[in-house]
């Protein structure tokens, strides 16, 4: 019995220290969001901070979280809601962005056999914008794509298949990308999509820095929404000449 005294003096002298941890681990402060581009809206999900988009893997556990960042966890993928939430933080005020309907820059007269290259075929690929997304909208300092963004994979795999590819996941070598960028108020419709390289000058990652300056352009008021839409929809290897002085 004696030798079980140092034993249970060593438990009750912990016990009061475990409480103490404990205690200091309920008062620590929430996790701060995560850093996110652009493309993405930064939110806590879990607890845990997290970068968020459309299309990106989900947790259905914590299916309750994503609404307040702009998106539905459905079938463990995120999808944006048609009303998209602009901005704001977790539990405070938040504006509500209305994409509004969808408007072809031209006429979808084919939906298959789309000749694939630099440019989109315009024949099944117009280009197309939302509506709701006006120039102050997109320029607002709260305005974030990834709110907006909603292409499922099965979308994807129908744009490949109208330029005669077959429906795979491609990696880094092609993106379904947007025509007219979310950046300038594009749409996620079929028609504002194509199968876009991820090598060579006509890259996406070229595309993207033509679709930066253009949202600047805009913002600015240096270029009308209009044009630049148009602009990029129908030929933006030419236009990027135009506003950078040199070949893409």
């Amino acid at each position: 019995m004696l030798r079980l005294l140092p034993l249970l003096s060593a438990v009750l002298v912990a016990v009061p220290g475990a409480a103490a941890v404990a205690a200091h681990a309920s008062g620590r402060a929430q996790p701060s969001r995560a850093a996110c581009s652009s493309s993405y809206v930064a939110g806590v999900i879990g607890g845990e901070p997290k970068c968020l988009r459309a299309g990106e893997f989900c947790s259905p556990s914590h299916a309750a979280e994503y609404p307040r960042y702009g998106f539905s966890c459905i079938g463990g993928r995120l999808t944006a809601r048609t009303s998209a939430p602009s901005g704001g933080s977790a539990g405070g005020s938040r504006t509500t962005v209305a994409l509004g309907r969808t408007v072809l820059l031209a006429r979808t007269t084919r939906t298959a056999s789309c000749r694939r290259g630099a440019l989109p075929d315009r024949r099944c690929s117009p280009g197309a914008y939302y509506g709701g997304l006006t120039r102050a909208v997109i320029c607002s300092p709260t305005f974030r794509t990834g709110t907006v963004r909603n292409v499922p994979q099965s979308e994807k795999y129908a744009v490949e298949r109208e330029y005669g590819m077959p429906a795979a996941l491609y990696g880094r070598t092609i993106e379904i990308d947007h025509i007219v960028p979310l950046e300038l108020g594009g749409s996620n419709n079929i028609a504002n999509l194509f199968p876009e390289p991820g090598v060579g000058a006509a890259s996406y990652h070229v595309k993207d820095r033509l679709e930066n300056r253009l949202h600047d352009l805009v913002c600015a008021g240096t270029m009308q929404l209009a044009t630049a839409r148009r602009g990029i929809a129908a030929n933006w290897e030419a236009l990027y000449r135009r506003v950078f002085g040199t070949a893409a």
